[in-house]
């Protein structure tokens, strides 16, 4: 009966040009926020957007932002949490994801899809069928939370029956899905009038964060190389004009096989002692398929002739607090 509406509505639409006026069907739209470790976007360190459901919204959280299993036959769990007025259906996920040297995080099956990121796609070792998951979907009232359960099991393995020492990694990705009465129905559709097709857009929202599982002992090593200091033209917010500005740019170069997670921050050396930094980085990573990150960041102040500034990086994963590199520049 439904169908027999729509194609009776869309045989009343002109074959001529006219104006069309949006609303058959769902159009969704979709952004996943990533947490964990900063890609130097915007969306990267983003709180979790509101998703709306009916009309409502349906805010997700989800915590912690980061798994890491430092052996299989472990296991560990994360919460997620409906803190919006409304209801929401979310699918629970594994992605697999490529990070970029300038930070940015794209699904695989995207980067796969661009012969120029190749050595990045075959650079991923995948955790996806060393993980299980439970549950893969849930509804969830407003004000209302569900645990999730991660169990790293051996099933990547070597010649001795364990998983074959090295990193792997993907992305536990909560999504809203667009509740089955969105839109509208083959009666309505019918209804409109010649030349007028609607649609009705509901967009789909998700948070991803990283799932690691690490087989042998870690070896976390890096450099910072390349550091430079620059006047640009910068945005305070994205918003206001740019205005000059001191950048500091450099690369965050990994030098042991594992992922790199840490802190980031440049002091200058006519500041008092413990005075907030010139500019810090919190939770930025270089996962395994890059061998650095370019980093860029703007700095409170313009340094003064003749100063120092020192770049420290320290780790926040396998031993927190424990300075990883640093290097110090001079300005003229």
């Amino acid at each position: 009966m439904q169908g027999g509406a729509l194609v009776r509505a869309a045989r009343r639409l002109p074959r001529a040009v006219g104006r069309v006026r949006l609303a058959i069907g769902v159009v969704a739209a979709s952004l996943v926020v990533l947490l964990g470790p900063s890609t130097d976007k915007a969306a990267a360190q983003a709180p979790a957007a509101a998703a709306p459901v009916n009309n409502v919204s349906a805010n997700l959280n989800i915590s912690p932002k980061r798994v890491t299993f430092d052996r299989a036959d472990h296991s560990a769990t994360v919460y997620i949490f409906n803190q919006g007025n409304g209801p929401g259906t979310f699918d629970i996920t594994l992605i697999d994801r490529v990070m970029l040297p300038d930070g940015e995080i794209l699904p695989l099956s995207e980067a796969q899809a661009r012969p120029e990121l190749k050595a990045y796609v075959d650079g991923l070792k995948s955790a996806q069928s060393m993980l299980v998951v439970t549950p893969r979907r849930v509804t969830l009232g407003a004000g209302k939370g569900q645990t999730i359960r991660i169990r790293a099991a051996a099933s990547v393995a070597g010649a001795a029956g364990t998983p074959m020492p090295g990193e792997y990694r993907t992305h536990l990705t909560v999504a809203t899905i667009p509740p089955r009465d969105a839109g509208l129905t083959a009666e309505q559709a019918a209804a409109t009038g010649p030349q007028q097709l609607s649609f009705q857009i509901n967009s789909v929202f998700g948070l991803s964060i990283p799932v690691i599982l690490r087989v042998g002992p870690p070896d976390v090593r890096a450099t910072i190389e390349g550091a430079k200091l620059t006047t640009e033209n910068v945005s305070s917010d994205g918003v206001a004009p740019p205005r000059p500005a001191s950048m500091l740019r450099f690369k965050l170069v990994r030098g042991g096989p594992n992922s790199l997670f840490g802190n980031i921050e440049v002091r200058g050396s006519k500041d008092k002692a413990g005075a907030d930094p010139l500019a810090a980085v919190r939770g930025l990573g270089v996962y395994t398929e890059i061998d650095h990150r370019d980093i860029q960041m703007v700095l409170k102040r313009a340094p003064l002739p003749g100063e120092q500034l020192e770049i420290s990086f320290k780790d926040d994963d396998t031993a927190p607090g424990r300075l990883v590199a640093k290097a110090v520049i001079s300005t003229q």
